[in-house]
């Protein structure tokens, strides 16, 4: 693991936490150290007034004065009685910076925002500290001290604080880093190591994923990935064996193809025979053989579709339209009508032969299933194209439609595979857009096929072409 994985960030998170929760606590705790400071000299000044009590002005000598105020921590001490005059005992101060501090009305936003200006400031400042005497809440009391030796003792409490602060975050985020690393990082290396093992080498059995007994989220993301690569290698086992069945199959289809071509031949020579017997089987022989011929060409193009990708390039939609109404007009001899109701303008982005083959599916289906008129529209909307095949056929049956892009198991007709509606949705998917049966009924039926990337240009809708072919 690199110098800075989940493990070592962990343990800077956990400790950078507990250092931001001590720095969060260090504010009021700091600032009430320095209020207990300040009422402990409101004290100090009230043992010391006891002395103003008794003597009037000028009876306590400058000796005893010294005295009293030394042990106050004091310059000055005043006492304000209610309904009396104050009493005063002081002797010279150094300078006149003095700042007032009223303990009667600190709030913690003031009280925090003093101390960070004391910690800040040089300590050569006198504090007139004011606050009700602790005998008597009627007594006023006044004492200036020097803010030097409050700064001092605060910067050594908050030392103190700062180292403890920095020993329990170090044991804090050493405790966390282990647990979490037990609970969580081993477990997710082992996680990551059987995926990779996996995706190198699924056929080795030391890749499979070995569940413990854990029965939190771990736990279950252990044995879900072991049931994933189990569902994934036997699916894996199953496409090697369908991909050596399709190459069989493709050999098997290549020489049926040639017998069906030689059959071919025979059965157009018979067909030109004057026999009566001979004509009245031959159609039925002849559709046999083409069915067959058929049927070996959509399982070839259906087995080697899942490995062909898409060439997308624009091109005109109204043109190929107009190309797979030609091809299927001569391949019928009913009477079909043929409407080609897409704009001259659309282009659409896709690869030209595979779209093709899918136009051409729902046609001939179309056409198969007995319809006497075809026709393809097309809109573009927000970066889409939209294409629908219409017909006015008899509709689909109601067991059909379960299983209607299903290959082998979705034809609505006698003989037929479904290999057409699974190759259009195949490719339709393969571009990014799908094949939907949009409606089915005795009035006919609509499929619908979406396909993004989509340009229309600018050109006026022509009206749809209309015309009789077949």
């Amino acid at each position: 693991m690199s110098a800075w994985g989940l493990s070592t960030r962990l343990l800077v998170l956990t400790a950078a936490f507990v250092m931001l929760g001590v720095l969060l606590i260090y504010a009021p705790t700091i600032s009430s150290y320095r209020l207990a400071y300040l009422a402990d000299r409101v004290e100090d000044a009230d043992i010391t007034s006891q002395a103003l009590g008794e003597p009037a002005d000028g009876a306590i000598s400058d000796e005893i004065r010294r005295v009293l105020l030394a042990g106050a921590r004091s310059y000055r001490v005043v006492l304000r009685p209610p309904h009396s005059h104050a009493l005063v005992l002081a002797i010279d101060m150094p300078h006149d910076r003095i700042v007032t501090v009223d303990l009667r009305e600190q709030g913690l936003f003031m009280a925090i925002a003093d101390a960070f200006m004391a910690l800040a400031g040089d300590g050569k400042r006198m504090l007139r500290v004011v606050g009700v005497s602790p005998r008597d809440a009627n007594l006023v009391l006044e004492n200036v001290i020097d803010e030097g030796p409050l700064r001092d003792e605060m910067i050594e409490f908050s030392s103190r604080m700062l180292v403890v602060a920095f020993v329990i975050a170090l044991i804090t985020g050493v405790l966390v880093f282990a647990t979490l690393r037990w609970l969580l990082v081993r477990p997710m290396e082992r996680l990551t190591a059987s995926m990779t093992a996996f995706r190198q080498d699924p056929e080795d059995p030391r890749a499979q994923m070995v569940p413990s007994a854990r029965s939190d989220e771990i736990g279950r993301i252990e044995r879900e990935l072991a049931h994933m690569q189990e569902g994934l290698l036997a699916a894996l086992r199953q496409r090697a064996r369908l991909a050596q069945l399709g190459g069989a199959m493709a050999k098997i289809n290549h020489d049926l193809r040639n017998i069906l071509a030689s059959a071919q031949l025979v059965s157009d020579t018979v067909s030109m025979s004057d026999d009566p017997k001979v004509k009245r089987v031959a159609p039925t022989l002849l559709g046999a053989i083409d069915r067959a011929i058929a049927l070996c060409s959509q399982t070839i193009t259906f087995a080697a579709g899942g490995t062909q990708l898409p060439v997308k390039r624009p091109f005109a939609l109204e043109r190929l339209v107009d190309e797979v109404f030609a091809v299927q007009s001569a391949g019928t001899t009913r009477r079909i009508e043929w409407s080609n109701r897409v704009d001259p303008g659309l282009s659409v982005t896709a690869d030209r032969g595979q779209f093709d083959r899918v136009l051409t599916n729902l046609v001939r289906n179309a056409v198969e299933a007995g319809a006497t008129a075809v026709a393809i529209e097309a809109a573009a909307q927000h970066g889409q194209c939209t294409i629908e095949v219409i017909d006015d056929g008899p509709g689909l049956p109601p067991r059909a439609l379960e299983r209607l892009f299903q290959p082998f198991a979705g034809s609505t007709r006698p003989g037929g595979t479904g290999l057409g509606l699974a190759i259009a949705r195949e490719t339709m998917r393969a571009h990014g857009g799908d094949v939907a049966l949009a409606e089915t009924g005795a009035k006919g039926t609509r499929f619908r096929l979406t396909l993004p990337h989509a340009a229309a240009a600018d050109a006026a809708k022509r009206p749809a072409r209309v015309g009789l072919q077949g």
